[in-house]
């Protein structure tokens, strides 16, 4: 991975003025010094979505989305920061620096290059094929799966034919060497009977990466024949549980979930019915791999497997999988369909959706699956079943989201709303995970309700100063960047002071420094903290006193917490500190 350093990429980021890029994508209107357009990342009526030509920033007020330019295209395109970056630099005309490889290194990306051109080759060769006399039956046998010319070009989907050396024959003629073509998976080499294709009298589908580059192939057999659908084995560009079919076309949907299907003809009926959010795993079991890869991309994903028993277990290996992932799963259910390719045929592409917008949370699927152990006409077996369910309910460590579950399958099953949650709490005390809490009378958090407040106190104040840099000179004898006590929030005041020490503020320049997509995205709300209404001058400087207290008294109580006792200047700077703010609140009377 190429490193840049921070200079070159603020020169990238500072060329690209944000406003004329992401004018590409949304329309912008101008409204005082601010632009606003309906946001991309999330479905809205009313424009939310601001982008600042002075921060040189974005942010959406509806969902929270934001960054610099290199984060839009982040978010937008699904690139990675490189990606991004070399977009942006390409656009502005700058010529990026190439990474020094070693010699080995240098042979192995030539290596990954020629196998990248045979996969190329094969697949226009298919596609050819498929278009000849000798291809009839396949197009067929696609015309009769019910799919259009457009989409047969879309996937490149293709026909190798009956001869079991053909392909081979054809690449050795355009000049690739014996042990290429066998490192490409495409073909294996006997001395005794030469080259033998991997595939035959087969439709083919091109696998992808998310660059549009070929990387192996699936291919199902014509008639009858074993097995029935094969895959390219792994290579130097081919690993199948970190790549997903279909992904390199959803990966740019404008919708905020990812279609998990089982097989490659799902995905290109889906594509072909509008669905342009479908991808399916490379015969192979969903990974961790997967999860990973997805996670890039969304923070849902609606599992529409095989209406089968084999389906429902694909659904049950892949729920967990998304969640460690921090990915929120759904099920698309179907029946009495068999999967989304037969649906969209016998129902069309409206009922699909309608399928989706019912579509079932994962734990109450698996508490559906689990049932089916359990007679619960019998009350030993449903007592049984009562408790299986309070052990799986344990496992969400948040009391919130224990009891909104506890809500939910009480109500579906009929039992009582208390009943369920003694039973959790019984087993939680039984195994030492949970402990009885004692809520407020009011059903609040206090502590958790005073975080938050502090919080969006810092968020305002490093809003105003940007906002604002003459605030600086009045609130430098009170307030640094040691006072904001959320470690990130510390990170930026620290960067955003010395930034004005400098004489350069610069947040957008800021964002580029957090790596993190997560981290970017929070930066942004720092810097774009809606600050509330005031009439006068008076009302805004009282305001303003008002955050400085706050936060003086905060990062006070947090240090004198945390000081140390042999920290004598810690102290001495405690003591002070406390001084200066009891003569700030006479002087503001606040």
């Amino acid at each position: 991975m190429p490193y840049y350093s921070d200079e070159l990429i603020e020169q990238v980021r500072s060329a690209n003025d944000i406003v004329n890029v992401i004018s590409d994508y949304v329309r912008l209107q101008k409204k005082g010094s601010t632009h606003f357009g309906l946001c991309p990342f999330h479905n809205e009526k009313t424009p939310s979505f601001s982008v600042s030509q002075g921060k040189q920033m974005y942010y959406c007020f509806g969902c929270g989305a934001g960054g610099n330019v290199i984060t839009f295209l982040m978010q937008y395109e699904n690139y990675t920061f490189q990606e991004a970056l070399q977009a942006l630099a390409q656009r502005a005309g700058i010529e990026l620096p190439k990474q020094e490889m070693s010699e080995g290194a240098r042979r192995e990306a030539d290596r990954r290059a020629r196998i990248l051109e045979v996969n190329k080759a094969a697949a226009k060769y298919f596609y050819a094929q498929l278009r000849m006399e000798q291809g009839q039956n396949a197009l067929q046998y696609f015309v009769k799966r019910g799919l259009a010319p457009e989409t047969l070009k879309k996937f490149g989907l293709g026909y190798a034919n009956k001869f079991s050396d053909d392909l081979y024959r054809y690449l050795r003629q355009q000049g690739y060497e014996d042990e290429l073509l066998k490192d490409s998976g495409l073909v294996t080499i006997d001395e005794q009977r030469g080259g033998r294709d991997k595939f035959w009298n087969r439709v083919m589908y091109p696998i992808m990466d998310v660059n549009n580059r070929v990387i192996g192939f699936g291919g199902r057999v014509m008639g009858e024949g074993e097995p029935k659908y094969l895959n390219s084995p792994e290579t130097m560009v081919f690993d199948k549980s970190r790549n997903l079919y279909g992904l390199n076309f959803a990966r740019s949907t404008r919708k905020h979930y990812i279609l998990l299907c089982e097989g490659y003809m799902d995905v290109i009926a889906l594509h072909q019915a509008g669905f342009d959010n479908a991808v399916a795993s490379l015969g192979t079991s969903f990974t961790p791999g997967h999860a990973s890869l997805l996670k890039r991309y969304t923070k849902e994903v609606y599992c529409t497997f095989d209406s089968d028993g084999a389906g429902v277990k694909a659904a049950l290996r892949a729920i967990p999988l998304l969640k460690e992932a921090g990915i929120t799963a759904k099920i698309v259910k179907m029946k009495p369909y068999k999967d989304p390719d037969e649906f969209i045929k016998a129902k069309g592409a409206d009922a699909y959706q309608k399928c989706i917008d019912r579509a079932q949370n994962s734990f109450l699927f698996e508490i559906e699956v689990l049932e089916q152990e359990y007679d619960l006409r019998d009350p030993e077996s449903k007592t049984a079943f009562y408790n299986a369910v309070a052990r799986r309910i344990l496992e969400f460590e948040e009391e919130l989201e224990r009891n909104n579950y506890i809500e939910a399958v009480a109500e579906k099953y009929q039992t009582g709303f208390e009943n369920l949650r003694n039973l959790v709490r019984h087993h939680g005390t039984r195994a030492g995970l949970t402990r009885e809490s004692r809520p407020l009378k009011s059903g609040i958090s206090e502590k958790k309700k005073k975080e938050d407040g502090m919080k969006q106190s810092q968020k305002l104040m490093l809003t105003w100063l940007i906002e604002e840099p003459r605030l600086f000179e009045q609130i430098s004898p009170y307030l640094g960047p040691e006072d904001f006590t959320e470690e990130l929030y510390r990170r930026a005041a620290e960067l955003v002071f010395s930034q004005y020490q400098e004489g350069r503020l610069n947040p957008a320049g800021i964002v580029s420094m957090f790596t993190e997509e997560e981290q970017q995205r929070e930066i942004a709300a720092l810097f774009n903290a809606r600050l509330k209404e005031v009439v006068t001058p008076a009302e805004k400087e009282k305001a303003l006193w008002e955050t400085v207290i706050r936060l003086k008294e905060n990062s006070i109580g947090y240090r004198s917490k945390h000081l140390q006792p042999s920290d004598m200047e810690g102290l001495q700077k405690l003591i002070a500190d406390k001084k200066g703010l009891q003569k700030l609140r006479g002087q503001k009377h606040v």
